[in-house]
């Protein structure tokens, strides 16, 4: 199937998507004061679930029917929500923030190579192989080179932020197989399966009936169940619908920014130069990538 060049609506789904999942930085560092990794992963994708299924009986509509369907969408709830949610959350125990960001920078590269090998309409060019490296080199700069030399520290954690990177990179080949099923169902479908990863895992390590978590961490798990879950699992299907895997990797670029410049307006944090070089190196990663369309 033949794409059109990326439009302004596009750019601005690419865009609004980064700002939500950019925001989740936020609401996860309150909640995480509270409430452990395990159980705020189980507890986001739990809610989501939950209202997204509620949505789905006042539109009077069901889950796909049983069939193959359903194997797409366990692979996609494991490799889009599950997997890489607990591997980010255990790997940021002691892996700073910038190094973790860096490392899901490689996501876009990595869909590019699957791409190029399962899917026919989003070959490899040396517009798009620029645009991944130029990306890579915005996000370095954002976090500071310094950030590099703590590579190896803690090996294993390191490497399963790694392989959420990869996960993710796989999760948008895998979607590209129920983009052309009713969004609403789907949605519902991913959430549930994933709920029924994360939730044993929670119950087995974090006890979670012997927390006691405060006010404003339980609102903050509300916030990442509508928006950074369940509305931004929705902005997906339709971004890879209508512009595919590799225009969606993009957004592992604009995250850390958006997260970056949400962190200095909402909590004061110190805003540097590299901030804003690395917005004209992302940008022109963007314009880059466009080219390549």
């Amino acid at each position: 199937m033949l794409r059109s060049r990326p439009s302004a609506h596009d750019y601005f789904l690419l865009v609004s998507l980064s700002a939500i999942l950019g925001s989740s930085f936020i609401f996860i560092r309150i909640s995480v004061t509270d409430i452990p990794p395990a159980t705020l992963v189980a507890a986001r994708l739990l809610l989501a679930a939950v209202i997204m299924f509620a949505l789905l009986k006042i539109k009077m509509q069901n889950l796909p029917a049983k069939g193959a369907i359903w194997g797409y969408i366990i692979a996609a709830a494991a490799f889009g929500n599950a997997i890489p949610f607990f591997l980010i959350s255990w790997g940021q125990v002691k892996v700073e923030a910038g190094l973790t960001a860096i490392f899901m920078a490689i996501m876009p590269l990595s869909t590019l190579v699957l791409a190029q090998i399962f899917t026919d309409d989003e070959k490899l060019n040396r517009w798009k192989v620029a645009s991944v490296f130029c990306g890579i080199a915005g996000i370095v700069i954002l976090m500071g080179p310094a950030t590099l030399t703590n590579i190896g520290d803690d090996t294993f954690r390191q490497l399963a932020i790694l392989c959420a990177a990869l996960c993710y990179a796989i999760n948008a080949v895998l979607t590209r197989k129920l983009v052309t099923l009713p969004k609403l169902p789907m949605i519902c479908a991913l959430l549930i399966s994933s709920t029924l990863m994360a939730l044993p895992v929670s119950l087995l390590i974090d006890q979670p009936w012997q927390l006691s978590p405060t006010f404003v961490p339980v609102m903050s798990i509300v916030v990442l169940a509508i928006f950074p879950t369940a509305l931004a699992t929705w902005m997906i299907l339709v971004i890879i619908d209508r512009q595919g895997a590799s225009f969606l990797s993009q957004i592992n670029f604009m995250v850390p920014l958006v997260g970056v410049l949400l962190g200095a307006v909402f909590l004061h944090e110190r805003l540097t130069a590299n901030a804003y070089i690395a917005l004209g190196v992302i940008l022109l990663a963007i314009t880059l990538s466009r080219r390549g369309s």
